[in-house]
């Protein structure tokens, strides 16, 4: 038998996951090696069983099939859930009692990528652990070929069921539209909504790889103008929108505002913690401070960590948070829950919460205190040099005595508000964003941001033609 050996395409091997373009950056037989890396993982730590599940990209059932290949050459039994979102493959993990788990998935991303989302035993597998799998390819650093098995296994079921029983709306009946983007939820989606008190539309609901509605991103405004659209025209109390995997959402409410994720947070947060006093809520370097505030205001413990679903989930882990969440819509309940980002899940919570509001939803949301965002701004920089440039401006407004957190790049405080420059850790460009009280502020914010560019030797960056946040 022909010995092992395999090289990835190096911009393959992410931070949070393998990802590529189908038939450039990665092919099929990349998804077989990465079941036989994985598989030998797993392995060599005992383990005897991994589930696997896709989404609905054209690409997804050949990569599956030789990720399938993969493990079984490692001699493991392979429970394969079939198509659906990325929470029900992470449920599925638990309910199967696996030893690991690959969702085969190109998550918001266009329809010619697709790519491969991890969890060893049940903790995410990713940063050194991805790397890894590249050097075991490249050396062919496997177990010995064995035969393994595979069986189709149905827990969407009980992954439903498992969902419904956290619903605690009370007998308010509600409307809501829901779009999961002809993604790989859209299934789960109708079903889910079908079994809910209340009266529901889906549209988009079928899978359609080709996502010919709108680009499954719920964090682009643009993406969400349908269901504005249908929230408007069918009177409904607010809408729910799915990322292509169904682990990021989106949120509208009955005036058709978008809820950003730490505002869904916030609404969250405060229900979480009256039966979870004191607990840690964490949210991302992103997030806004109105967050932070609201939570301490709802007897939390606020905790800003580094942007990332599985920097997230670790965090989690680490300090027994109940709830967590992201800027892109990443939503992790550890109340009641498993603790990874579940969409469908959130929304179940989110639609019990406003079902037992005596208002509507938009009057939250106008409560909150009111500032303004910009959008991410990404500005090019090699890979090289984008950590240096960080250092860099945590050095020299050290030096200034600014108001300065590190938790992940430098996040500096004014009078103003707040803003952000930090390193991405999947793609070759720094990230800025700026929090202000007034449009003055803003330009001031951003004007800083500017400054500190141009003192590491970048050029400026161009402000025009961007989208205020909330």
């Amino acid at each position: 038998m022909t010995a092992f050996n395999h090289r990835f395409d190096p911009t393959s091997l992410r931070e949070y996951d393998i990802r590529g373009i189908v038939g450039e950056t990665l092919k099929p037989e990349d998804a077989f090696a990465i079941g036989r890396c994985f598989g030998s993982i797993v392995s060599r730590a005992q383990g005897t069983k991994v589930a696997v599940g896709y989404d609905g990209r054209l690409s997804s059932p050949e990569l599956e099939a030789q990720l399938v290949a993969g493990l079984r050459a490692c001699g493991l039994e392979v429970l394969r859930i079939g198509c659906g979102p990325t929470p029900m493959l992470y449920f599925a993990s638990y309910a199967l009692k696996a030893d690991g788990a690959i969702m085969v998935t190109g998550s918001h991303n266009p329809p010619n990528y697709n790519g491969f989302k991890m969890m060893l035993g049940k903790k995410p597998f990713f940063g050194p652990q991805i790397q890894e799998i590249g050097r075991m390819a490249a050396e062919g650093d496997v177990v010995p070929a064995a035969v393994g098995t595979d069986r189709a296994v149905d827990v969407s079921d009980d992954y439903i069921a498992r969902m419904l029983q956290d619903w605690d709306g009370g007998d308010r009946a509600l409307k809501v539209v829901w779009d999961p983007g002809n993604g790989s939820g859209a299934e789960i989606t109708k079903r889910l909504a079908a079994k809910l008190p209340g009266t529901h539309y889906v549209i988009n609901g079928t899978i359609d790889g080709t996502f010919p509605a709108h680009h499954p991103d719920p964090t682009v405004a643009k993406n969400l103008e349908q269901i504005i659209a249908e929230v408007a025209k069918n009177g409904a109390d607010l809408g729910i929108a799915f990322d292509g995997d169904a682990d990021r959402i989106g949120v509208v409410d009955n005036e058709g505002h978008i809820l950003f994720g730490d505002q869904l947070l916030i609404v969250l947060a405060r229900d979480v913690l009256k039966s979870k006093p004191g607990g840690t809520i964490i949210a991302d370097v992103k997030a806004s401070q109105v967050l932070f505030d609201e939570v301490a205001k709802a007897g939390g413990n606020p905790l800003m960590w580094k942007t990332g679903h599985s920097l997230i989930k670790s965090k989690m882990a680490e300090t027994g948070s109940p709830l967590a969440g992201e800027m892109s819509g990443h939503i992790f309940f550890a109340d009641k829950w498993y603790g990874f980002d579940d969409a469908p899940y959130s929304a179940v919570r989110l639609l019990g919460i406003v079902a037992r509001m005596a208002g509507k939803l938009s009057e939250v949301r106008a409560a909150l205190p009111q500032v303004i965002n910009t959008p991410e701004l990404r500005f090019d920089c090699p890979d090289t040099r984008k950590f240096q440039v960080v250092a860099e401006v945590k050095s020299r407004l050290a030096a200034e005595g600014a108001k300065v957190q590190d938790v992940d790049g430098v996040r500096v405080l004014t009078e103003d508000g707040w803003w952000l420059l930090r390193a991405s850790n999947t793609q070759a460009v720094l990230v800025a964003r700026a929090e202000a009280k007034s449009e003055a502020g803003l330009e001031r914010l951003k004007a800083g941001i500017a400054a500190q560019l141009q003192a590491s030797g970048l050029a400026a960056p161009d402000f025009t033609g961007e989208n205020a946040g909330h």
